[in-house]
Formats: C-alpha cells, sequence, structure tokens
C-alpha cells in the first residue's frame, strides 16, 4: 500500500500557508482547522517550507509574543522532507519515525498532491489491521 491511498481517503484538498503571512494569521488558520501544521507554498506553488506546532512554540520560547509578528518564512521549517504517491506506506512512517516529524507534503514532480499526517498512515494502518480481523473471523465462522 502506499501513500496514494492515503490521498484517496483525505481527499485532495490542502491547506496552505504564504512565506510572507504573519505567524499570527497562521496560528489562527491553525486553530480553526483543528490542524496542526501546512506547507508553505512560494510564489509558484512549490512547497518551500513547513509551518507547524512545534515552530510555533519553539519560537514562542525564544521570542514571546513578538513572534506573531514574524513572517511565517522566518519561523518555518525548510528545507523540507517530502514523500511521492509511489511511496510505500512504511516508508513514509520510518521517514516521520527516523526523522521525528509529523507531517510530510506529497510531491508528484514539483507539484504539491497532498499533505499527510502520521495519524492518517496510523488510521489507515488500524483500519486495515481491523478489516483483516474481520476477514478472518467470517472465514473461520465459515461465512
Amino acid at each position: 500500500m502506499t501513500v496514494a491511498a492515503i490521498l484517496e481517503r483525505k481527499g485532495k484538498s490542502i491547506l496552505s500557508a504564504r512565506a510572507d503571512e504573519r505567524v499570527a494569521e497562521v496560528v489562527a488558520r491553525l486553530a480553526e482547522q483543528r490542524i496542526g501544521a501546512m506547507p508553505v507554498l512560494d510564489e509558484v506553488g512549490r512547497v518551500s517550507g513547513i509551518i507547524s506546532e512545534r515552530d510555533i512554540i519553539y519560537g514562542l520560547a525564544r521570542e514571546g509574543a513578538a513572534l506573531l509578528a514574524r513572517s511565517v518564512g522566518e519561523v518555518m521549517t525548510s528545507p523540507v522532507v517530502t514523500v511521492s504517491p509511489t511511496t510505500p506506506l512504511l516508508s513514509a512512517l520510518a521517514v516521520m519515525t527516523n526523522r521525528r516529524i509529523r507531517h510530510l507534503p506529497v510531491i508528484e514532480g514539483e507539484a504539491l498532491v497532498g499533505f499527510i499526517s502520521i495519524g492518517d498512515l496510523v488510521k489507515l494502518r488500524i483500519d486495515r489491521i481491523e478489516a483483516e480481523a474481520e476477514a478472518m473471523r467470517h472465514y473461520i465462522a465459515g461465512n
């Protein structure tokens, strides 16, 4: 199974930020959407970074409320670790675990085609395991 399976379930909608936005604006959108991160896109729509709760918390610890007036480009994580739709799920999970990150932009060519979280990966794995267990129960019961 590949990252494409997650994108099929999630849909194609991707919330993103721009590097010239103020951190306060992005914080409001993260809170409103109840999400933990957004890809940051450059002028032509390529991923130039990720702005996450972690970036914001670390910045607040360093600078206090002044961080909220800074641009996203000054705070975001860059360069970005990415995956493609054909990346196997376990490979994406290994990247997240080894790099200690929770979100990955999904890139095809230079275009952003999705944005996945570790929660998306875990949910898909659990759903698969539950489906396999249910199939085994039916098999054993002779149905």
